[in-house]
């Protein structure tokens, strides 16, 4: 049956509140995959998951793995019909930044604002593409929609590729739709069509099994924390960000002359990137380096120091260990694994003491951003939003993708529905109703595509 732009217009007008309660109830549950004291969370989250989608209608399961449960569900009508999988995650990051004002897990709707963590990665976007289902399917749409919810996202996917093994029975869909990505602005939809990838490591560095008086030691004992620092500027220019690693860049493809293209097209200004995320200042300020920066370069960051006296005023001591956290992101072409080895060879030639332990590997993934799937999702994207979607790459990591790009070998697109202001990892996470119910029109419409596609 065609869609009635009435009818839809009124089913999301209707479905307001129900998603409003919704995601309340899922903010509520403190999902941090992290947190090993949150494993009651994890299985109550999967559990409200389940029934979410069975009060829509759907079947919907529990998919068990060794780390935390997936879940499974939609309508699986005819087999005949299309199948299109969407992916989302529901675990979060932790909430403990003191900038937050009010209860992380509590949460807020400030007429038609949404706070609390999740709200924006990735609640409310699988709420809303579950609701678009709910109404594809009261229209008779020939097509089967399948939702694919993880619980371990935040922390690399490291069991999700388990949960499709043949044993768990999850069909293999015709595509996949990640909803999980970051706009360039309000405003800008955008699409992109391709991830960097993640390496995580630690070094840490001990010299001593104490920490000692530093006017007594001093000079003689050596710092943990000046060796690890010194590390850090080996591995990194702090001025321009280029990785200093040997054979770092071998494998990197940079982006073509048609991608650049494309990142200008689509509108990003350096100033409201700032104003998002609340910089004073960059690196660069030219359009087209920052772009190559955040979309398509690698980079090494350091994310953390830790050792010695961290509380008011100054101790003067020498500490007895101490440890870096860092993690480089990875272009398609670059294989963490590789990458890996590269980086604990580099920190063995500079400090043989420092251990260095690995803390996830991520794949990058590049797509494409021409074909049937893609000119579906251009117009369902202008039917939500008005605007046609910029082609882009995401700097950041989603490890699901290229874990359902082996195991399907399907086309996966990427349609999200955040903002930079929204706070994705950030205190104050919140989404709103302006990009839930474009995200409502937009998956209908893309349903009501893909449903033609046979």
């Amino acid at each position: 049956m065609p869609r009635s732009d009435a009818s839809l217009e009124s089913y999301i007008t209707a479905t307001r509140s129900r998603f409003e309660q919704m995601l309340a109830e899922m903010v509520e549950i403190p999902s941090i995959s992290m947190d090993p004291s949150r494993s009651s969370d994890m299985r109550r989250m999967a559990q409200m998951a389940v029934q979410l989608l069975q009060d829509q209608g759907a079947e919907a399961r529990i998919v068990e793995t060794k780390g935390n449960p997936v879940v499974v569900g939609g309508w699986q009508g005819n087999r005949a019909h299309p199948t299109v999988t969407i992916y989302n995650h529901l675990d979060v990051q932790p909430a403990q930044e003191p900038e937050w004002r009010q209860s992380p897990f509590a949460f807020r709707n400030e007429d038609g604002i949404y706070r609390g963590r999740g709200a924006t990665d990735d609640k409310g976007p699988a709420l809303t593409a579950l609701l678009a289902a709910r109404y594809a399917m009261d229209q008779g749409l020939p097509i089967n929609i399948q939702f694919l919810w993880e619980l371990e996202e935040e922390i690399g996917s490291p069991n999700f590729a388990g949960a499709l093994a043949p044993i768990h029975g999850i069909p293999r869909p015709d595509s996949v739709v990640v909803s999980d990505t970051i706009w360039i602005a309000k405003g800008q939809p955008a699409m992109p069509y391709g991830l960097r990838g993640l390496l995580g490591a630690r070094l840490s560095l001990r010299t001593g099994e104490v920490d000692a008086h530093s006017g007594v030691t001093g000079g003689a004992a050596r710092n943990p924390l000046t060796e690890l620092c010194a590390l850090a500027h080996a591995c990194v220019d702090a001025k321009t960000g280029r990785v200093k690693i040997p054979r770092f860049h071998d494998d990197v493809i940079p982006p073509t002359k048609a991608e650049m293209k494309s990142f200008l097209a689509a509108g990003f200004q350096v100033k409201r990137f700032m104003q998002a995320y609340r910089f004073q200042t960059l690196r660069t300020t030219q359009v087209e380096d920052v772009l190559r920066r955040i979309w398509a370069s690698p980079t090494f960051e350091v994310h953390g120091l830790v050792g010695g006296y961290t509380g008011p005023g100054v101790k003067t001591v020498v500490p007895g260990s101490g440890e870096l956290k860092v993690s480089m992101r990875l272009v398609p072409n670059q294989r963490p694994e590789q990458v890996f080895r590269l980086f604990k060879q580099f920190i063995a030639q500079q400090n043989p003491r420092v251990k260095v332990q690995a803390e996830g590997m991520l794949q990058p993934f590049r797509g494409v951003f021409d074909g049937p799937y893609a000119e579906a999702a251009k117009r369902a994207i202008k039917t939500g939003f008005g605007k046609e979607p910029a082609f882009i790459r995401e700097g950041g990591s989603i490890g699901a993708v290229s874990i359902l790009q082996r195991a399907w070998k399907v086309p996966i697109l990427f349609m999200g529905l955040s903002l930079p202001e929204h706070g994705y990892h950030a205190p104050n996470e919140y989404f709103d109703w302006g990009q839930a119910s474009g995200g409502m029109r937009m998956f209908a419409a893309y349903f009501e595509e893909l449903s033609k596609m046979r």
